[in-house]
């Protein structure tokens, strides 16, 4: 792992891709300006509308968000991922939530296809089930390292709450932990960044997590606070509830530091569990 700046990018996307497209571009511009070498940017970047126009738009819209991603990392000369986007599967009826990573010269880095689905009734009234329309992910996420940056573990918004997914990607070797996200507002404001603290506490890794924030259609409305955090637990950027970025430098000897002064990692004992 090498210094370098890291950005988690904040939007508010609604239903039209285009501007969707635009308003990532414009933060994309910004953090490449200021530095930042790797940019996330969050689930459901270029479409946050309901299940059916979802379903219309995912053939065309899973090729544009592909050849944006690489478009916009060669423009910029960035490694650039897209937390989260449709891409159809079987009869045009359901789609994968997948991430891509993008390297500076366009080339594919890894993909993951979101394994947790948000299948929830929260307190507010609000029921989510994406299960009804989103295929869950067969394989496990992958640890990719990005050549002269660092290796990163992948993942997506629901999968936070499960932390055995993150011992499986520090077990291969994640020094940074990405995990983008349109996070509800009512869980955010008690779970988002507690549950963000704790992955990045008990993993002693570092997390970016690009998220979703306000209005988007309907009652849909995001928590925002895109956030990178070390892996001592403290937050080091927080993009609040508007459209912006977080960046921050992240630290190959702070990695290392609390590493060594926390070892928690070596004292795992896998046998007994």
């Amino acid at each position: 792992m090498t210094d370098f700046l890291a950005a988690a990018v904040q939007l508010t996307s609604g239903q039209n891709p285009e501007l969707n497209f635009n308003a990532a571009e414009e933060q994309i511009d910004l953090a490449a300006r200021r530095g930042a070498e790797l940019i996330g940017l969050p689930e459901n970047f270029a479409f946050m509308g309901d299940d059916s126009q979802k379903l219309a738009l995912a053939p065309a819209l899973a090729e544009q968000c592909s050849r944006f991603l690489v478009t916009m990392a060669r423009r910029y000369q960035v490694v650039l991922l897209g937390g989260g986007f449709p891409v159809p599967v079987g009869d045009g009826s359901r789609t994968l939530n997948r991430a891509e990573l993008i390297d500076r010269d366009g080339q594919l880095l890894a993909r993951y296809d979101k394994i947790h689905l948000f299948d929830v009734d929260l307190p507010d009234g609000n029921t989510y089930r994406e299960s009804s329309t989103v295929d869950a992910g067969q394989q496990l996420p992958p640890v990719v390292e990005i050549p002269g940056l660092c290796k990163v573990g992948l993942s997506i918004c629901y999968d936070v709450r499960f932390p055995e997914l993150y011992r499986h990607l520090v077990g291969a070797g994640a020094e940074l932990l990405m995990i983008p996200a349109a996070f509800t507002a009512f869980t955010g404001k008690d779970h988002w960044q507690v549950l963000l603290q704790a992955r990045a506490i008990e993993n002693t890794a570092f997390v970016m997590a690009p998220a979703q924030t306000g209005q988007h259609y309907g009652r849909r409305h995001s928590h925002g606070h895109s956030l990178v955090i070390d892996p001592w637990g403290t937050v080091l950027a927080d993009a609040g509830a508007v459209v912006g970025s977080a960046i921050a430098p992240l630290n190959t000897g702070h990695l290392l530091n609390v590493r060594g002064q926390m070892p928690s990692l070596r004292h795992r004992q896998p046998a007994l569990f």
